[in-house]
């Protein structure tokens, strides 16, 4: 039985600007049977009420709360380890806006900076690379928002957060800590508290074998492949994680959904 969906967005419920046919149809079929959902982002461009009014454009009524992204995740890991710490996030402004929400200090002075944060930032540059570089030479802790490689687009992909992490460890030889983001536990248990659903009764559905499947089998969700994203049939031949079942697209998850209650 399965009486709560968290739901992948980019490659799963659409493609940068254009929403995937049958997304909205389908969320509002299983809204209407019951169940629940909670939208699940890596992606730490935009903030969730911004992500909450994208949805609600394309038909799929959405409140801020029914959102959860990894920038509001390590926001709230942060601020629950360290209270008030001096950041530098290697970002864009709804990343640095949710850490001043959760009431963490940025700086960009490396000899103060504690955490330096990693994350998809489309104006990544060699000022930003020197100032995580000293900070994290002289001690500050290196963490990251996601680890995903690529962002799934209408047509094509985007260099991610991935791209960020690994210059940093190029250079420094140091390692990130943690990434909170999928397929991390810690977003994992967020989402469940917003969900409400008992975890047994609760399915991931989303479009990368890496994250959002490795993600629910490794805390015991249903996990649901879509392939409208950045897996193809192909790729699940020479992958070691195998989602519980796969779809063609979003549409179908409501005769999935039948199925499995």
């Amino acid at each position: 039985m399965v009486n709560g969906y968290l739901l992948d967005l980019d490659g799963t419920i659409y493609l940068g600007k254009r929403l995937i046919t049958g997304a909205a149809e389908a969320v509002e079929t299983l809204r209407a049977r019951g169940r629940r959902i909670v939208f699940l982002t890596n992606k730490p461009l935009y903030s969730r009420q911004e992500y909450a009014k994208k949805l609600t454009t394309f038909g799929i009524s959405t409140k801020e709360d029914d959102v959860i992204s990894s920038s509001y995740v390590l926001a709230r890991y942060l601020a629950d380890r360290a209270p008030g710490a001096r950041v530098y996030a290697i970002g864009e402004p709804p990343l640095l806006a949710e850490l001043e929400q959760a009431r963490l200090s940025l700086c960009d002075d490396p000899e103060r900076i504690e955490y330096v944060i990693a994350a998809f930032d489309r104006t990544f540059d060699y000022r930003k690379l020197n100032i995580g570089f000293q900070a994290i030479r002289r001690g500050a802790h290196f963490v990251a928002t996601n680890p995903d490689r690529t962002c799934p687009v209408d047509g094509g992909e985007l260099p991610d957060a991935a791209g960020v992490i690994a210059a940093l460890e190029a250079t420094t030889g140091k390692q990130v800590e943690i990434a909170v983001g999928k397929p991390s536990p810690y977003i994992v248990s967020v989402a469940l508290d917003r969900l409400g659903v008992p975890r047994e009764q609760c399915a991931v559905v989303g479009d990368r074998l890496e994250t959002d499947i490795r993600m629910a089998k490794a805390a015991g969700l249903t996990a649901i492949l879509t392939l409208t994203g950045i897996t193809s049939r192909a790729d699940l031949v020479s992958s070691n994680i195998e989602p519980d079942y796969v779809i063609e697209n979003i549409a179908a998850l409501t005769d999935l959904d039948e199925r499995l209650n």
